[in-house]
């Protein structure tokens, strides 16, 4: 803490010390000279008060109008002289009637306080310090004489104080009456106060303002208002709003273009320095490009807001009457006398929070019942009705002859709603609860065993005044029913326990206007619940022609697209890229796109996922019908062939090339054309775990048989004679047998180790969830492959080796064509197969099949068959002898 701070907390702590000294000592020298002259002038009276007599006394300290006056330099004793003059806000007239008519029906209420009734006092603190502090000071002094703490009478006893309606007037008077512990209810935003032994001795008939930001918030967001701006009134509560509201809106993506000051016009000396600050207000915003605005600040900022199209250009275009204006509850629509005909255009579609009410009934025809009188207690009054209908009553010392004479017959439902609003509005409504509040705290405390007993022994009226710092418990623990149906209760806080209404503002071109409540906000509701709008109910500003505003730094992103920061400016200023290939976003303003579940894809425009369709290689579709059709015609060509042979087993051409081995060889390669369809159709367990292995078994028994054949024919032209016995049947079959036994081998232990089975491929094609069989173990695999590969590789070795031996037919050509054309086309497969995707894999597979199987029939086979039925007369032992040699 700085020397300045630590020598003016010094000061009040002095100033207090003396204040107690005073109110201590004094009454006991007044009380022993009674007579006695004070040497002073009396301070300056306060000029609009109103007393209604009562057994016991509501006050009230209420601000309605704001005085100007000259310093004043202690040279002489101050006079009425320094009063510059008053400018009365007639809207807050609205509040003490609401008190007096609370009062009233307190009174007229056997049940509340029976056999007592309340009067009430009611002080004008002029939006100042100075009179805040005397108007106070003078509730603790004898009726007509300024005397701290002295009272000898009990004309005037306040058991309570209500106050307001700015926090700044509350201020003051809570220093004050903290003192007496009297119980004070504050029908305006609550002060800043660090005293916590002050906070316990008043009490809130607003509400927590952490539930009417949290509110506002949710309206923000449900209208997507992301980009505003603040205007806030240059004081401690400014101050403490901006403090809570930056940090809590920033946490849901909204920011701020500007937060500025709203100049206070307290003051006549430094008018035209706050009308150079409010054309500087009016430019920030002008310039901005925010169409939702909060305002926050109380009565005095609403008039300075009124004020802007009196000494600004403001309203001129149709932008500046577009402005989506955003009031707290704090506000209020202030009237004075020369503003009546100020235009109120630019609020058109304002939304205003106001505290939870309800509508008093009766409270109207009470309105139209108050008459000025003559009296001299009814002074309060007629000021009033000749500032609100711009007359002035007969005065010989008022020059009236350019003026309008009050009659006193005026109503005020003529008036138009800028002046003076009929119905109760938000603050008077708090007032007349606060005094119900009181009311019901009094009789509870009366009624207790305690009190009870006490006011027989002293005396009701002295205890009440000696104890009222116990009345505070009793307001904290009330919880009543207003006549309007309204419940009221106060938190561990001193807050009244209630909601909020968001209104709609309409203005007429009378300079009327009107209130409709549109939604609220209910702190005790769930988080979703909290906010309730109704968004057909809402008159937006005319320039959106009824259209929902949007308030955003740039447009919406659109679905398709993210947002991408732009440096240098506010998180809710971007740009919009489009999603990457694959992810997708499905709402406006999204910060990252996603991507689809596994079971669907993006559609062109990316914003929204559509369902994947299963993928196989069917019966229904062209390529599966072509490819089947195929293996079925090249599987009946193989039987026509095996049956021509068979029907011509004994002639020399099928004799001389091994029958067993050629019907062995015929029968694989139709089996192997057959195997293909297997591939073909919808995968299930069974088919899985025959595809590969039945191919693979049946093409190495085909394979095998062309390697015996050829190996046969090799042995038969190089062996010796004496060995030639052992080149026969019997070693066709081993060839045969044992090459297939090692593939059904490596095939048994792929099935019993990691089978295949039917599976879902949803990564490797975009739009299609590819149902295919798994190969489980894509070693074992390629093992298979590869052998049936080694298997053709040595038969054609083995082909090419023999193709000139004197071969009957030349059958070793045929067979090393056969076996080229086999390796070829399996060679190709593998960089095929592994370049292809889906259904496409199955097909590249089944067309090597094919092709592998048709190589082997075409040209191994197809020579015979010519010569067996177009040329028989070749098929001859003499042709065959011919042949050899």
């Amino acid at each position: 803490m700085s020397m300045n701070g630590c020598g003016e907390e010094f000061f009040s702590c002095k100033l207090v010390a003396f204040l107690v000294l005073v109110l201590v000592f004094l009454p006991q020298v007044v009380c022993k000279i009674p007579d006695v002259k004070c040497g002073t002038s009396d301070p300056l009276p306060i000029l609009h008060k109103f007393h209604h007599p009562g057994d016991l006394t509501i006050a009230g300290i209420v601000s309605m109008m704001y005085i100007f006056s000259t310093p004043i330099m202690f040279i002489e004793c101050p006079s009425m002289d320094l009063f510059d003059g008053t400018l009365f806000m007639i809207q807050i007239y609205q509040h003490v009637l609401a008190l007096i008519f609370a009062v009233k029906e307190i009174n007229e209420n056997p049940k509340i306080l029976p056999n007592l009734t309340l009067g009430f006092h009611i002080y004008n603190s002029y939006f100042n310090p100075r009179w805040t502090y005397q108007a106070a000071l003078e509730l603790f002094s004898t009726q007509g004489r300024f005397i701290p703490n002295y009272k000898c009478d009990n004309v005037n006893n306040p058991v309570a104080v209500i106050g307001g309606p700015t926090s700044v007037v509350c201020l003051h008077m809570v220093d004050t009456l903290c003192i007496y512990k009297i119980p004070q209810f504050i029908y305006g935003v609550a002060p800043v106060i660090n005293k916590k032994s002050q906070t316990v001795l008043y009490h809130q008939m607003f509400p927590d303002v952490d539930h009417q930001y949290k509110g506002i918030l949710q309206l923000l967001l449900h209208f997507r208002w992301t980009w505003i701006g603040v205007v806030s009134a240059h004081d401690d509560n400014g101050e403490k709003f901006i403090h809570t509201v930056v940090p809590m809106f920033a946490q849901r993506d909204i920011c701020f273009d500007f937060m500025i000051s709203m100049p206070q016009f307290t003051h006549s000396s430094d008018f035209d320095k706050k009308i150079d600050e409010l054309i500087k207000t009016c430019n920030v915003i002008r310039n901005s490009t925010v169409n939702a605005m909060i305002v926050h600040g109380e009565i005095d900022t609403m008039l300075s807001l009124r004020m802007l199209p009196v000494y600004t250009d403001w309203g001129r275009s149709t932008n500046d009457k577009g402005k989506i204006w955003i009031m707290t509850s704090q506000m209020g629509f202030t009237s004075v006398s020369f503003q009546r005909n100020w235009d109120i255009d630019f609020l058109h579609g304002a939304i205003s929070v106001a505290v939870h009410s309800k509508e008093v009934i009766g409270f109207q025809k009470f309105l139209q019942m108050i008459k000025p009188s003559l009296g001299n207690q009814y002074d309060f009054i007629r000021e009033f009705w000749g500032d609100a209908f711009e007359c002035s009553f007969l005065n010989p010392m008022i020059d009236v002859e350019n003026g309008k004479i009050c009659t006193g017959r005026e109503k005020l439902e003529t008036l138009p709603a800028s002046v003076f609003e009929m119905s109760m509005t938000g603050h008077s409504y708090s007032v007349y609860t606060a005094v119900f509040a009181a009311a019901h705290a009094l009789h509870a405390m009366h009624s207790s065993r305690f009190k009870h007993r006490a006011m027989v022994d002293e005396g009701r009226m002295k205890i009440l005044s000696q104890q009222l710092w116990k009345l505070n418990h009793f307001v904290r623990s009330i919880s009543f029913n207003t006549s309007a149906g309204g419940k009221v209760s106060f938190n561990e806080n001193g807050e009244v326990e209630a909601g909020f209404d968001i209104m709609n503002w309409l203005t007429f071109p009378n300079q009327s206007f009107c209130r409709v409540k549109v939604g609220s906000i209910d702190p005790m509701a769930p988080q979703e619940e909290v906010l309730t709008i109704s968004e057909e109910a809402i008159v937006w500003p005319n320039r959106f022609n009824q259209a929902q505003p949007l308030s955003l730094c740039n447009d919406n992103c659109p679905l398709g697209y993210r947002k991408a920061k732009k440096e240098g400016m506010p998180f809710c200023c971007y740009d919009c890229l489009p999603c990457p290939e694959g992810k997708i976003s499905n709402q406006t303003d999204m910060d990252d796109c996603f991507p689809c579940p596994q079971d669907h894809y993006a559609n062109l425009e990316q914003d929204s996922c559509i369902p994947k369709f299963i993928s196989f290689l069917s019966y229904t579709e062209v390529l599966g019908i072509s490819l089947a059709t195929l293996a079925l015609s090249f599987s009946f060509i193989t039987a026509l062939v095996l049956c021509i042979f068979i029907k011509h087993r004994d002639t020399p051409i099928v004799k001389a090339n091994n029958r067993s081995l050629t019907f062995s060889l015929l029968i694989s390669i139709s089996l192997s054309f057959l195997c293909s369809l297997l591939f073909i159709g919808q995968p299930d367990k069974v088919t899985c775990l025959l595809r590969q292995t039945a191919f693979g078994i049946i093409f190495s028994v085909a394979v095998s048989c062309v390697l015996a054949k050829t190996t046969i024919v090799v042995l038969a032209f190089t062996v010796t004679k004496p060995t030639r016995k052992w080149v026969g049947k019997r070693q066709t079959l081993s060839i045969v047998s044992s090459c297939s036994f090692i593939q059904a081998t490596l095939c048994g232990v792929w099935l019993t180790t990691s089978p295949p089975f039917p599976d879902l491929d949803m990564h490797s094609m975009t739009k299609e969830i590819l149902l295919e069989c798994n190969d489980g173990s894509v070693t074992m695999f390629y093992c298979v492959l590869g052998y049936m590969g080694v298997l053709a590789i040595v038969s054609f070795t083995v082909a090419f080796l023999a193709r000139k031996l004197p071969d009957s037919f030349n059958e070793a050509k045929f067979i090393t064509f056969s076996m080229l054309i086999f390796c070829s086309v399996w060679l190709s497969f593998v960089p095929t197969y592994l370049s292809t995707k889906g259904k496409y894999m199955v097909a590249v597979e089944i067309f090597s099949i094919l092709a592998s199987s048709a190589g082997l029939l075409g040209c191994i086979f197809f020579p015979k068959c010519y010569i067996i039925v177009v040329r028989p007369e070749l098929n001859s032992k003499q042709q065959l002898r011919r042949r050899k040699h």
